[in-house]
Order: C-alpha cells, then structure tokens, then sequence
C-alpha cells in the first residue's frame, strides 16, 4: 500500500501535542456569537394556532420561515426547536456556502444528466439569492463571495484537474493554477496544481448565518420556541396538523420537517439518512508574520481532491486580530444504531490527526495553537444529497439528507417545500431529484457493515493512486454513497 503526503511529511509528534495543549471543547462559531444575536426563547407551553409549523431552527427550518414571510407577510409561522437556535450542524460546520445543489457537478451529472445543467444554473441562482437577501436584509453574516480552491495533492490527482480544466474551457470564473501559480496563491508545499472556482461559493459565519436568519424572520411575525422538543405529528381527519412537544402543541394548516440529522417523526423517512460524525479545528487568530508566511490573500475556501478531504477556510479578522484558520474533515465517523450521542464528539485522535495534517499542509506554522475543537453529526443519504417530499395528503413537507453541504442548498430546500405545500407547479418541483426519493441504507447490522466497508475502501483508493476497488465500482453503479 502507498503512503499519503499527509504519512510522508508528518510533523514531530511534539508540534502536534504542543498546538492542542489548550484547546478547548465546542464551537468556535457559537462561541463567537454576541450576546445581542443569542436570545433565550421562551419553550412552548399551551396550544398555540398558526398558518404553518415547523419543526427544527436550523437553516432549513430558518430559511423557510423567513422565505414564508417574504412571500406572504400576512402568513403565520411557528418554529419549535429541541434545544437552541443553531446549535447543532448550523452552528458547527465550515461555513461553505456552495452554489452545488447535487453535492457537486459529478454527482449531479451522474444522478441526473438530463437535468444538471438546469440544477447548475438553479444552484446558481439560489447562491445568487442569498448574496441578495443577505444585502437586502441587512444581515451581519460575513459573507464573502471568494469561491473555492481544489488543490491536487498528490500526482494522481493532476490528471483529475486536466479533465476538469478541459471541461471548464472558456469559462472566466474557473481558473488553473499551475504548482508555482497555487503556491504562489496559498503558500503550502503539499500543492501540485489546483482549480480556483471563482464564483461558486461563499464563506459566512456559521452561527450569525442562523442567528440573523433567526432575526430576520422573528422581525417579520415568526415565533420561534426553543427548548421545545416534538414528540409527534398528527394529522385529524377534518384537516391540518398538530405537532406535539413536551410542553405543548401546535395546530396548523402546514407543517415542515427540518429536522435533518435526528430522527424523523414520519416512520417512512426513519433509514433515509445516517448520522456521520465530522469533526474540525480552529487556530487561534495568526500574527502578521503567520499571516504573510502563507498569503491566501484572496481568502478561498479550500477543499482538497482526496476521497476522504479536508476543508479549510480563514476566518474574518475583528478586534484588531487576526483571522484564524478552521481546518476540519478527513475522518467522517459512524456509529452503529443510526445514534446521534454527544459522546460522540470527544475524539482526541481524530483532533491529534487534524493537527497532523493541518501542520503538513502549512509547516511554516508550527508553534501555532487551536483554540477550540469540536464535531457534528452530519444527516448522509444515500444520493449525497437532499432529498424531499409530502406525507399526509399534502400537509406536512420534508427536506433532509444534505450531507454537509447544506448552507447554501438549504435555502433552495425551503423555495421547494413551500412550492410543495402551496401546491404550485414550478421548475423546482419538476425535478427529477425533488419528485424522486432515493434509495434507503439499510437496517442494522447491514448499515454498519456497509459503511464501514466503504470508508475502508476509500481510505485504500487514496492510498492506491485513487484506484476504486469492486465495492466502490458497484456502489457508484448502483447509485449508492457514503460521505463527509
């Protein structure tokens, strides 16, 4: 078996012991939150009556709420949510807020090559959407439009960037970055070449991104309980819905399903998607020097081509200190039972392997320390991507199964379950990937046995030149997935 960049240039175990000697346990982005954008909400006590409910604070629950309300000012809305205001994967991912509604083109173009180009442009124009309503609205949420860099690592990879710079011919926004033009762009000695998508992807703050979509719906009439978990959804004969919580109920006409990782109230979606584990760093701010030693002066996200990839991104600077750098991913976790366990998140060898890594990419920042560590549950489908749905003759609307790339898609989710709900026939609900629910994994034991075997499989792909074996040639035959 061959060895990785990341087993051939490892740092002393000491630089790695030393940079997480301090760390401490949660999410740098909550962490980061004013108190004036954390508000403590009051739980649901009583029945409450309302036009459309929903079930789940996080972006998607947040974004059809507030898109709820700019389509009809007049319209009702309540949000119940288990705990806190994104505190769960919206609070704790990267921050990449891609234009990719199929977890990128290949995927897209494999599921559905009669429909990618439409997706690509709707993808688009959703990233496009958000850039306006973030203006629009006033929202402090730190949106840079940078787009995203895809290093090649390893020399395998090369040929992988030639098909894509092939592909991308006459494009203006997608750029090929020889080794001395990527290095001379983002100083890492692990970079062969790269692409540089230049308009596909955003960076925001995580936290702020759900606190001021939060904001901005509860400015226009939505009430949001928190600390109000569901417990179930019922739907009488005369018509609507009530969804039932620990405190409470709430009547409506509507409701919505957000509840993405944890487990659905509708049984027919309970093996839709699989809890997998994602667990990320973030540096403490870098000093000027730090700073000038690896450039990235034009801030892109950075995702690199490895089967199992790293995400990184600089943060934006306040406070007369600098920015700081997350680096996350590689590792995607689960757990068998389909459990979603806050113990779960106390991995001190995924952190130890992050901060190996993260040094081998940038050397020239040894001494530098993380300030904070932490992991999230991640709802995988089986497509890589969302998918949706109506149960109940039309009165309750579902969008689950992201699989990380959920910040910018999830807006896109909400367009489609109002669509759905309204009953509008529009180019949204035409698609194939909304009207078409993909296959589910399967029960224990085979869950467990499958993903395991298939991260054992791409862990030895990247070891073998990116060479698929038969398990993973037949799951992309079949249209099946597991991924970070």
């Amino acid at each position: 078996m061959g060895t990785t960049v990341f087993e051939r240039q490892a740092p002393p175990a000491s630089v790695v012991a030393h940079s997480l000697e301090q760390t401490r346990s949660g999410s740098f982005w909550i962490d980061d939150l004013p108190a004036s954008l954390r508000p403590d909400r009051a739980p649901l006590r009583g029945v409450e009556t309302t036009d459309l409910v929903i079930v789940g604070a996080g972006y998607t629950g947040l974004w059809t709420a507030l898109l709820a309300v700019l389509r009809d000012p007049g319209r009702r809305v309540v949000i119940v949510e288990a705990a806190r205001t994104g505190w769960a994967a919206s609070g704790r991912n990267g921050g990449f807020c891609e234009s990719s509604l199929t977890h990128g083109h290949e995927n897209g173009a494999r599921r559905w090559p009669d429909e990618i180009d439409t997706l690509e442009r709707l993808g688009r124009q959703n990233l496009d959407e958000i850039e306006q309503t973030v203006a629009e609205l006033g929202l402090d949420v730190q949106f840079e439009r940078t787009g995203q860099l895809a290093p090649a690592i390893e020399p395998h990879q090369l040929a992988w960037l030639d098909e894509w710079r092939a592909e991308a011919a006459g494009d203006p926004d997608v750029e090929y970055l020889d080794e001395a033009a990527v290095r001379a762009s983002v100083a890492s000695p692990t970079y062969l070449a790269a692409i540089w998508e230049k308009r596909t992807c955003a960076l925001v703050h995580p936290a702020r991104l759900a606190a001021e979509l939060a904001r901005a719906a509860e400015e226009r009439g939505v009430r949001i309980f928190e600390r109000s978990r569901a417990t179930g959804i019922e739907t009488p004969r005369g018509g609507g819905v009530s969804v039932l919580t620990d405190g409470g109920r709430v009547d409506a006409d509507h409701a919505v399903l957000a509840t993405n990782v944890f487990p659905s109230l509708l049984r027919r979606n309970r093996l839709m998607t699989v809890p997998v584990y994602d667990y990320a760093l973030m540096t403490e701010p870098l000093t000027p020097a730090q700073q000038e030693a690896i450039g990235w002066r034009d801030r892109q996200g950075i995702g690199d081509m490895a089967n199992q990839f790293h995400y990184y991104r600089p943060s934006q600077g306040q406070d007369g200190q600098g920015a700081r750098i997350l680096f996350g991913g590689y590792d995607a976790l689960y757990h068998y039972g389909r459990r979603v366990d806050p113990r779960y998140e106390n991995r001190p060898d995924v952190w130890a392997k992050l901060a190996s890594h993260f040094f081998t990419t940038f050397p020239q920042l040894e001494g530098l320390r993380f300030s904070h560590q932490w992991a999230g549950a991640i709802d995988s489908s089986t497509q890589f991507t969302a998918f949706y749905g109506t149960a109940r003759d039309g009165r309750v609307a579902y969008a689950s199964g992201f699989t990380g790339l959920g910040v910018g898609s999830t807006r896109f989710a909400g367009q489609v379950m109002l669509d759905l709900l309204d009953g509008t026939e529009t180019e949204r609900t035409a698609l194939q990937m909304v009207r078409r629910r993909p296959l589910p994994f399967p029960p224990e034991p085979a869950a467990a046995i499958g993903i395991h075997a298939t991260r054992w499989s791409m862990d030895r792909a990247d070891h073998h030149e990116g060479r698929r074996n038969l398990l993973l040639k037949t799951l992309d035959a079949l249209g099946l997935g597991f991924d970070s």
